[in-house]
C-alpha cells in the first residue's frame, strides 16, 4: 500500500520507536516487514519533490526524489532490511530501537530537498547511531562513544553554521550544487568531509567502528560515511579538491591496514580506502564517474556489510579477532569462511564480482578525463 507524500525513513524511524511495545517473534516479523514496506513505498513515490513547507520566506522540501537519492534510499532499505536480519538473535531491545531509527534518520537525509531537512535528520544519525557503541556496555565503548559523538555532533554544528552562511547569501534553503566559492559552502563541505572520513578528519572511523555490537557495527558501516557520499555528489559534483582528497584516501589507510591485527579495524582502514574510489568519483563529476560513485556505494555497503557480519561471526565464536590468534577457521566454519571469500573478492575487484564492475566505471571515467 502506497501512501501519497509519505516519507519512507518515517516507517523506519515511528516503527523503530515502536519495537519496545512487542516481543519475541511479533517483534522480529515486525521489525523485518519495516523496511519492506519501506521499499514499497519509495517504489510507488513519482520523482518530484513533496512534503512542502513554507516557513516565513522560505521553503522546506522534506521529500525530494529523483535518481540519486532514490539510489540510495533504496540500497540503505536493503541494509536495513540485511542489519536486521543478521540481528534477530539479539535480545537488546536499545541495539533494535536505535539500528531502526538510525537507519531512518540516514534516508530522511538522503531523500531530504532542502538544507534544514538534512541538519535535522543529519543530527538525529548521530545521535541514534552511538547507542549501537555504547551497547557494548563496556568502560572502553563508553569513551570511545562520547567521542564518536562529539565529533558526529560537532560535524552537524558545522553544518549548520555554514547553512546559515549560505542562505544569507543566496537566500535559499535549496539542497542542490552548493560548491566552494563562499565560505558556507566550504563549511558544509568540512562538515560532509568529517562524515565521509576525509584524511585527518577520519580517525573517529577506526575508533568507533570496531567498539561497537557485533551487529551495531555492520549497521554503521552501511550509514554514516555513505550518507555523506551522497551529501558530497548533491553538492560538490564536480569539484577538483575530491579529485586529490580521494586519491589520498585510497592510499593512506592502506599502510595502516596491513599492520594492523585487528580483523575488524583492518575492515575500517579498507572502508576509508573504498570511500576514496567514490570522492575521486564525485570530484570528476562527470555522468560516468557519478554513476560509478552511485554503483560503487550501492555494491559497497552489500559487500562490506558481508564482510563484517563475517568477522562478527569469527568474534562470536572464536572471541577474537586477532590475527594472529586464528588460523584453520575454514574447517569449522566452511559457510563463514566462503561468504568472507566473497566479500573478499568484491573488495578486491574480481572480474565477475560487483567490486570490478563498480570500480571499473570510475576508473574508465578517469581515464576519459
Amino acid at each position: 500500500m502506497i501512501i501519497d507524500g509519505l516519507n519512507p525513513a518515517f516507517i523506519l524511524i515511528v516503527g523503530g520507536l515502536l519495537v519496545p511495545l512487542l516481543h519475541g517473534t511479533l517483534r522480529k516479523a515486525f521489525m523485518l516487514a519495516l523496511p519492506l514496506l519501506g521499499i514499497m513505498q519509495l517504489w510507488g513515490l513519482p520523482y518530484g519533490e513533496m512534503g512542502l513547507i513554507q516557513i516565513f520566506e522560505f521553503q522546506l522540501v522534506t521529500l525530494r526524489l529523483d535518481q540519486l537519492s532514490f539510489i540510495f534510499a533504496l540500497i540503505f532499505f536493503i541494509a536495513a532490511f540485511l542489519g536486521v536480519l543478521y540481528a534477530l538473535h539479539v535480545k537488546d531491545t536499545i541495539q533494535h530501537v536505535a539500528a531502526l531509527v538510525y537507519s531512518g534518520a540516514a534516508i530522511g537525509a538522503a531523500l531530504a530537498g532542502d538544507l534544514l531537512t538534512l541538519f535535522v535528520y543529519w543530527e538525529l544519525t548521530a545521535i541514534a547511531s552511538v547507542f549501537l557503541i555504547w551497547a557494548r556496555r563496556t568502560q572502553h565503548a563508553f569513551r570511545v562513544g562520547m567521542r564518536y559523538l562529539i565529533i558526529q555532533i560537532g560535524s552537524g554544528v558545522i553544518l549548520l553554521a555554514g547553512v546559515v552562511l549560505h542562505v544569507s547569501a543566496t537566500h535559499s534553503l535549496a539542497f542542490n550544487h552548493i560548491g566552494l566559492e563562499a565560505p558556507g559552502g566550504w563549511l558544509i563541505f568540512i562538515a560532509f568531509g568529517i562524515k565521509c572520513a576525509f584524511p585527518l578528519l577520519h580517525n573517529w572511523l577506526q575508533d568507533a567502528y570496531p567498539e561497537a555490537t557485533v551487529t551495531g557495527t555492520v549497521i554503521l558501516s552501511a550509514f554514516t560515511t555513505k550518507l555523506a557520499v551522497y551529501a558530497l555528489a548533491r553538492g560538490f559534483a564536480g569539484t577538483e579538491l575530491l579529485i586529490y582528497i580521494g586519491a589520498t584516501m585510497t592510499a593512506f589507510p592502506i599502510f595502516y591496514a596491513v599492520i594492523e591485527n585487528d580483523l575488524r579495524r583492518v575492515l575500517a582502514y579498507s572502508l576509508n580506502n573504498q570511500l576514496g574510489f567514490m570522492v575521486v568519483g564525485i570530484g570528476i563529476g562527470t555522468e560516468l564517474a557519478l554513476n560509478g560513485t552511485a554503483a560503487h556505494a550501492f555494491c559497497h555497503i552489500l559487500y562490506k556489510a558481508l564482510l563484517f557480519m563475517s568477522m562478527g561471526a569469527v568474534l562470536l565464536r572464536a572471541g577474537t579477532v586477532k590475527g594472529s590468534e586464528l588460523g584453520g577457521l575454514y574447517k569449522s566454519m566452511p559457510w563463514t569462511t566462503g561468504f568472507c571469500i566473497i566479500g573478499a573478492a568484491s573488495i578486491s575487484a574480481f572480474p565477475l564480482f560487483s567490486g570490478f564492475v563498480s570500480k571499473s566505471l570510475i576508473l574508465t571515467a578517469v581515464a576519459v578525463e
